[in-house]
């Protein structure tokens, strides 16, 4: 009986971690074929930015923002963070699910992992409302080009300058905390139920958000759709949360992203 226990929750892990890793590969396939844009990923990373191009690229009409490119960008941001954020997070869902299995094991009502990750990702699901419309703001200003990059020195510099000190402020290291060692969301904060696993993964998803939310409008600078700049801060964010030195490298990363905004800043008004 007790081999045929484990061997249940063997496979019932094996496929909670499958779930989790098709949809990761599912999200950064999307992302590498273009999310909807006309042109892949790797094409637009290649193409200069509006910062450097002087040729008739500089001069490219935005689209227009109708009702479906609002929400193919919609669609985009939501893809991206969930390709960006979902694996830092598997550790905590896949512990979610454990401890799901041992509630079932003791007669009480079982909780879904995916509704814990529905709840996670609708944390981030309201981001990428909030990243649209600040692109539309940006787009209407012409602070970001066609290309999906900010053609502002000063916009950049500041992005660069407040995502660095954000990694040095009590709520951010308080967040932080917290999506290293989750198991006082998942047992404090934890309520039973379909809802109550809705409600913890939103929990956990609200302590990611304040963990990582500045440094994803670096995507602005470094460009929405440049697979080099999502791929680089999706490891920043992995490495902080996972990394036993995570914290004190998020620091260091920190440090270079004021000295890098300040030096953008510098070269603007020199």
């Amino acid at each position: 009986m007790e081999t045929r226990i484990e061997a249940f929750l063997k496979r019932d892990r094996a496929i909670t971690g499958a779930a989790l890793v098709g949809l990761s590969v599912l999200s950064w396939t999307y992302i590498l074929a273009g999310a909807g844009t006309g042109m892949t990923a790797l094409h637009m990373s290649a193409l200069p930015t509006s910062r450097h191009v002087t040729g008739p690229m500089a001069f490219m009409e935005p689209m227009a923002w109708t009702a479906n490119y609002a929400g193919l960008m919609l669609l985009m941001w939501w893809v991206m963070m969930v390709a960006m954020m979902l694996p830092s997070a598997a550790p905590t869902i896949l512990l979610f699910a454990a401890l799901a299995r041992q509630q079932k094991e003791a007669g009480r009502p079982y909780v879904p992992a995916g509704l814990f990750v529905g709840g996670y990702l609708a944390v981030w699901s309201a981001f990428g409302v909030a990243a649209v419309a600040l692109q539309w703001i940006f787009e209407k200003t012409a602070l970001v080009s066609p290309l999906m990059v900010t053609t502002s020195a000063i916009l950049g510099g500041l992005l660069l300058i407040g995502a660095g000190v954000w990694q040095f402020t009590p709520l951010k290291q308080s967040c932080l905390r917290h999506c290293r060692s989750p198991i006082d969301v998942l047992t404090r904060w934890r309520r039973p139920g379909r809802f109550g696993s809705l409600l913890t993964g939103a929990t956990h998803g609200a302590y990611c958000f304040g963990c990582c939310w500045v440094l994803m409008l670096l995507l602005f600078y470094g460009g929405i759709m440049n697979i080099y700049w999502i791929a680089g801060l999706a490891l920043l964010v992995l490495i902080e949360k996972v990394a036993p030195a995570g914290p004190m490298i998020g620091r260091a990363v920190g440090a270079a992203f004021i000295l890098w905004g300040a030096g953008v800043l510098f070269h603007f008004i020199s």
